[in-house]
């Protein structure tokens, strides 16, 4: 991390601080601009996965990110960052998913389904039954295979419904919705339960050696910056961040010793 990301970070970090104190809509708005980067690397990432404008995704990603600044808790030890881009995909995405409200049917499988009712209406009245796929694909002169293609891409070009019934669970439905993993969901916790490991042993060091750690990592000050605080010299300063974080190695370590 350079210099001037440490700063941007201190910066971000003492804005979030006072406007968890104090909520204001300048501040807010200053938390954005200082934070827009995070939004344009998400909205270019997925703008090269779906056909919806980048600017579109660009404003909408604001929306998650606004809701991250209102939801972040900055005593709790974890990168905004970190926390954040969560919120911008997840705000991206249910735009995608609701501007999506039906499968784009390609044109050719379209054009072939609407031959192909054509050609069946036509077959029942020279038959006087329901033609056959093959007597149907034989008509308009194409493969079997790509007469079934067209007629499965049309079947499926409604979305399932998440509150769709997949089975009973003693007196309660189980709807597709539970089946589905909660990534989302899943990652919070797994970031939660490291910081809770992270903070256990953080509290555990001497008291100078924890605060050169916190203010290094978690505020993103500099060594110099640090032993102004504490009151030691910057070449302390590292010799005491260095030793925290190896005493944490040990903690962690018997932590998941114990676990395991």
């Amino acid at each position: 991390m350079t210099a001037s990301q440490g700063s941007l970070r201190s910066r971000s970090m003492e804005m979030l601080l006072a406007y968890q104190k104090n909520p204001s809509p300048q501040l807010r708005n200053r938390l954005v601009q200082l934070n827009a980067g995070l939004v344009r690397k998400v909205a270019h990432r997925i703008s090269h996965q779906c056909a919806e404008p980048y600017d579109d995704l660009e404003q909408i990603g604001y929306l998650g990110l606004m809701h991250a600044i209102e939801r972040f808790n900055p005593q709790q030890g974890c990168a905004f960052s970190s926390f954040a881009v969560p919120y911008i995909r997840g705000e991206i995405l249910h735009f995608l998913r609701d501007r999506s409200s039906i499968v784009r049917v390609p044109r050719r499988w379209q054009e072939m389904q609407q031959e192909g009712q054509r050609v069946k209406r036509q077959l029942a009245n020279e038959l006087n039954r329901q033609p056959s796929d093959r007597e149907i694909a034989e008509r308009m002169g194409i493969d079997l295979k790509d007469w079934h293609e067209a007629q499965m891409a049309y079947a499926n070009r409604m979305p399932i419904s998440l509150d769709g019934v997949m089975g009973q669970n003693m007196d309660s439905p189980i709807t597709l919705g539970d089946m589905l993993p909660d990534v989302h969901g899943q990652t919070l916790q797994r970031l939660e339960e490291d910081r809770q490991l992270l903070q256990s042993a953080l509290n555990q060091l001497e008291e100078k050696t924890r605060c050169a750690v916190e203010y290094v990592f978690l505020s993103g000050l500099s060594r110099k910056e640090v032993a102004e605080r504490i009151g030691v010299s910057p070449v302390t300063v590292t010799r005491r961040v260095q030793r925290g974080l190896n005493e944490m190695m040990t903690l962690l370590s018997h932590q998941q010793l114990q676990a395991d």
